[in-house]
């Protein structure tokens, strides 16, 4: 099984939180600063488009960072739902 892919940015308030849970809860994961390069950007960019776990951020003007994405269609988004899964 592959590690889940972490999208964020530094920069965004919501990362250094989520990161912090993700540590707590001993989750190992692959992270992915979508601020870093295109390479980065293009397939968080071409998720967000498709998947609609995103729909309510895009509905409210946010990126949708930070993602925790496992496998090809899970999509966490939030604290909670870290907490409810992995807790």
């Amino acid at each position: 099984m592959t590690k889940p892919i972490l999208y964020f940015a530094y920069w965004c308030p919501d990362t250094a939180p989520f990161i912090a849970e993700l540590n707590r809860l001993g989750i190992d994961y692959e992270p992915c600063d979508i601020t870093e390069n295109g390479a980065n950007f293009k397939p968080f960019l071409r998720l967000r488009d498709r998947h609609s776990a995103f729909n309510n951020a895009k509905e409210n003007g946010y990126i949708g960072i930070p993602a925790l994405v496992i496998g090809d269609e899970t999509v966490i988004l939030d604290l909670a739902e870290l907490d409810t899964i992995f807790g």
